[in-house]
């Protein structure tokens, strides 16, 4: 398995392009043979549909003991009703991904870039889903609002960390965020040509230096979503050994 010093590192989805199939077990399915060689995995696919509790538990069933999904929630709570009136939504989708059992790593909040920071419909949310849900949440916001002071103080209140995007719309969105003692995100998608570029050596190794930046004991996960040229596989790969090279030391 590869988690190395509770770092999670996948891509989002589990496909395998041809140009990386050396490197994972040729039987089985895709999941199967992805979740052998890499540890985490984010289910983008729940954004636009749902799935079966059933469905769910067969993907957990299917990978090792250790292995970890993380969850995008979907996108009428986020995009169409904008975080307002969704908790049957949001109950719906949480007796779904329990499907997934312990092996249910971070639900993932994607934000529209239009939706500026309002305190009281966060408040609001954010209130509500932890009624609903203690475990790890992450969110991603994409405007510039949530960057100031007060959105960063109320996700620290509800232990929601935030995603550290690249790229991102303002130089603080490129750091994690929020309650950052409890989990880091990472979301790489791809730069300069979103979801299509790949990321240099360079570029890997200074994520990696940022990722030990922070304390040992916060669970990382890094998760590429470069995926449309299948460059994300192999930018993971080379992540996960940077991880394991002693060379590449705390910043």
């Amino acid at each position: 398995m590869s988690r190395v010093d509770g770092n999670f590192v996948g891509t989002a989805g589990w496909s395998i392009p041809k140009t990386a199939a050396q490197h994972f077990p040729k039987d089985g399915t895709h999941l199967q043979r992805y979740s052998q060689v890499l540890n985490c995995v984010e289910i983008n696919s729940s954004f636009y549909r749902s799935h079966a509790f059933t469905t769910y538990q067969r993907w957990a069933e299917s990978t090792p003991a250790s292995f970890q999904f993380a969850v995008k929630m979907p996108r009428s709570i986020t995009h169409e009703n904008r975080l307002r009136q969704s908790k049957d939504s949001v109950i719906a989708f949480l007796d779904e991904v329990n499907g997934l059992g312990e092996k249910l790593g971070p639900l993932l909040i994607q934000l529209p870039p239009s939706l500026a920071f309002e305190t009281r419909v966060a408040l609001t949310f954010f209130t509500s889903l932890r009624k609903l849900y203690q475990g790890q949440v992450v969110c991603e916001p994409r405007h510039a609002s949530w960057f100031e002071r007060r959105a960063e103080e109320l996700l620290k209140a509800h232990e929601i960390s935030r995603v550290a995007a690249d790229p991102s719309v303002v130089p603080v969105a490129g750091e994690p965020g929020g309650a950052t003692d409890r989990l880091i995100y990472c979301r790489l998608h791809g730069s300069p040509r979103m979801y299509w570029s790949s990321y240099s050596s360079e570029q890997l190794q200074e994520w990696v230096k940022k990722i030990r930046s922070h304390n040992s004991n916060t669970a990382t996960w890094v998760i590429f979503d470069n995926t449309a040229a299948g460059h994300a596989t192999a930018n993971a790969l080379e992540t996960l050994a940077d991880m394991r090279r002693p060379n590449i030391r705390r910043a």
